[in-house]
């Protein structure tokens, strides 16, 4: 309670709206670790961030965030679509 009073008063904005934008930002977290650690797609985080890919990938560049995709295996996928 301490730390949404301190957040409440730096943003000032009320607890309730401090709270749900933390759960978000939780959520954003969860999710973009579990990409990172190759357990949900690129597609996938997407949805669940319920953003377009595009601004799911442009979100991950902005976190300094890598695809957990090696060259092997994107060259694979590449010769998969040919």
């Amino acid at each position: 309670m301490k730390r949404l009073d301190e957040l409440s008063k730096m943003s000032h904005k009320d607890k309730s709206t401090v709270a749900r934008e933390l759960i978000d930002y939780g959520w954003e977290f969860l999710m973009i670790k579990l990409y990172r650690e190759g357990k949900l797609s690129l597609s996938t985080l997407a949805d669940k961030l319920e953003l377009s890919v595009s601004e799911t990938i442009d979100l991950l560049s902005e976190f300094g965030v890598e695809s957990p995709i090696d060259y092997d295996d994107y060259l694979k996928g590449f010769e998969a679509l040919k």
